[in-house]
């Protein structure tokens, strides 16, 4: 990664369960505005690397830099004040408020006010314009005032993804986007996701490996807790040890 900017790395991450190893001398580095893929088998450790970058869980060993700072001790919270900002598979929305007030009070968390945000919404006003902001981004505008709960489930995608933009994040980690989302959605869900702002770097999760080799510009292939490869969608494509693993032959 020769003169690129390491907004991102991760160096001999180590962590078990007893005797299940479910990160192996875990080292990668994610560029500044990198569109980068994990992928893996089942059990390969990818939401439990998620969940050490995150802050969820420590690591036995190794570290954690994040912008150039250690963060390995680092409560969640700071790090998503740092700029390291990640999405669930599962969806946690608050189904009663429309996208703009979930947005909007992801603002003011942020911003460290949201005791505030229900006292008036017409008097935080450029909250509600920086919310509209990212909803139009996420091509949101037209139902930001819709009840989330009655949003298609691709729109709600989008929006846990909005709620983490208005983090102002330096690194985006998704978990699995698409998981859940209809296939004739998905393709849209990551052409919006493709045109997120350049500065910031995306590490995602996904098991559509059309997905991942149409969006990904480098793969990382994690298997039994320890990367296997990483490298750029064609060499993952022919590698045999990753066909036998995890692509079968459908991707020869």
């Amino acid at each position: 990664m020769e003169g690129q900017e390491i907004v991102l790395r991760t160096e001999a991450l180590q962590k078990s369960f007893g005797s299940l190893h479910v990160a192996r001398n875990v080292s990668l580095e994610l560029p500044r505005g990198a569109r980068y893929a994990l992928i893996g088998p089942n059990g390969a450790g990818k939401t439990t690397l998620i969940n050490l970058i995150t802050g969820r869980l420590r690591p036995d060993s190794g570290r954690i830099v994040l912008d150039g700072r250690d963060v390995t001790a680092a409560p969640p919270a700071t790090r998503v004040r740092e700029g390291l900002t990640r999405t669930f598979q599962i969806n946690t929305l608050f189904p009663d408020l429309t996208p703009i007030e979930a947005v909007g009070l992801a603002i003011c968390e942020r911003d460290r006010v949201a005791g505030q945000f229900w006292r008036s919404l017409a008097a935080h006003g450029p909250v509600l314009d920086e919310a509209f902001a990212i909803l139009r981004q996420l091509r949101l505008g037209d139902v930001a005032t819709r009840s989330t709960r009655t949003l298609p489930y691709g729109q709600q995608r989008l929006l846990e993804i909005a709620l983490a933009l208005a983090t102002r994040p330096k690194v985006l980690l998704l978990d699995e986007p698409a998981a859940g989302v209809p296939k004739e959605e998905s393709a849209a869900l990551f052409s919006v996701i493709a045109a997120l702002p350049e500065d910031i770097s995306v590490l995602f999760i996904e098991h559509d490996m059309d997905i991942v080799f149409s969006f990904a510009s480098r793969i990382i292939v994690l298997v039994a807790g320890g990367v296997l490869l990483e490298a750029e969608p064609a060499v993952v494509r022919s590698d045999p040890r990753v066909r036998e693993v995890y692509l079968g032959q459908s991707h020869v």
